[in-house]
């Protein structure tokens, strides 16, 4: 199977660079499925209704997010709903949506999970406890994980924890393409983070200048996300046969 995972993608640029690429990179490197990480795709912070179905016409087939999940109220009811789409999957319960999804992609099934880090973010449920309890509830032939972590340590500790048991964990959340693209000893594809899909000439898909304005004084600053300029799409295609990923990188 090979598999199309598009890295955070960030506001109108973002989503400009998924419209204009996706398809022609699905077609290049022969994807049967693409999963785009959304939680940063309405301007910024969360996903809206209008949102997911713009990346799906575009070819989006599966949307995973992150610690920005509900940052939308909208998207409390959208989540609840029949989509394509999961949050982290160590959340309560109670809340909205769920984390893992079983796809079939050409008679195979696929299992997709969303998990989110622990390391500088929300004291949410255990990632690596609720990992072991997916994989041993759920039957499937291939498995990814979105890893949404803060840090490369918590990032590469799961990568190994998971080694041999899922197809793929494939890191989001720090919107900064590593370097470290790799098949783990036990068969994974790895990859600490897949990179942005946004505004290119900022800091994170954010203005360069408020960004810099915060460290400098350290005062609360609006973060503004650009709806135009040049773009940058990240991500990676991975071949679950030949144990084999690679990273992609467009810019304008």
């Amino acid at each position: 199977m090979r598999i199309l995972f598009i890295g955070d993608v960030v506001g109108k640029v973002g989503r400009r660079m998924v419209r204009e690429h996706l398809l022609p990179l699905k077609k290049e490197h022969g994807a049967q499925i693409a999963i785009v990480n959304g939680e940063n795709a309405a301007h910024g912070k969360g996903i809206t209704e209008s949102i997911y179905k713009e990346l799906l016409g575009y070819g989006a087939d599966f949307i995973t997010l992150g610690n920005h999940a509900f940052a939308k109220r909208e998207a409390y009811g959208l989540l609840d709903g029949k989509v394509n789409m999961v949050r982290p999957l160590n959340y309560p319960d109670a809340a909205p949506g769920r984390g893992c999804e079983i796809k079939n992609v050409n008679g195979k099934k696929l299992l997709i999970v969303n998990l989110q880090g622990r390391s500088f973010l929300p004291a949410i449920d255990c990632p690596f406890k609720a990992a072991d309890e997916v994989l041993e509830k759920n039957e499937y032939d291939h498995a990814l994980i979105d890893f949404h972590s803060e840090t490369t340590s918590e990032s590469l500790a799961m990568g190994y924890y998971l080694d041999g048991r899922v197809d793929a964990v494939i890191g989001t959340h720090t919107h900064v393409q590593t370097n470290d693209e790799q098949i783990l000893p036990g068969g994974t594809a790895y990859i600490t983070d897949a990179g942005m899909t946004g505004f290119k000439d900022g800091i994170l898909g954010i203005r360069k200048e408020e960004v810099i304005e915060r460290f400098l004084n350290q005062l609360p600053v609006r973060h503004d996300v650009p709806d135009e300029g040049r773009g940058i799409l990240s991500g990676v295609i991975i071949d679950t046969d030949y144990k084999k990923i690679k990273k992609i990188k467009i810019t304008e």
